[in-house]
């Protein structure tokens, strides 16, 4: 998951959820929460590509959430590699198909985690 991701969940899910209203109260509610501009806060909202979300922006968007960007990632990766780690057990069995299946995995963690 990508920082705007991210933001774009922490934003939807946690500072401004459904029960606030439209999604036009929702991006005011969170633009006022974060003291964001509403044009800042619509970007990180419909995750446009062109923008960046800087460390501050991060910061805020972790305070006010109360869900860090970090530990995510972490718990993602732990899921992924608790999977991978079962495809090993089977290709231990001596499965040919498991074992590509567990080094393609592996690959895809890799890749995930920027390594």
């Amino acid at each position: 998951m990508s920082t705007v991701e991210f933001c774009q969940d922490a934003l939807r899910k946690h500072i401004a959820p459904r029960s606030i209203g439209s999604v036009k109260e929702r991006i005011t509610h969170a633009a006022r929460q974060l003291g964001w501009s509403t044009s800042r806060t619509k970007d990180v909202w419909y995750a446009d590509p062109r923008i960046s979300i800087n460390g501050d922006e991060l910061h805020e968007i972790e305070q006010e959430s109360g869900v860090y960007y970090g530990r995510q990632e972490a718990r993602e990766l732990d899921r992924e590699i608790e999977n991978a780690t079962a495809l090993l057990v089977e290709m231990q069995a001596g499965s040919p198909r498991t074992l590509a299946h567990a080094l393609i995995e592996a690959a895809r963690i890799l890749a995930r985690s920027g390594t």
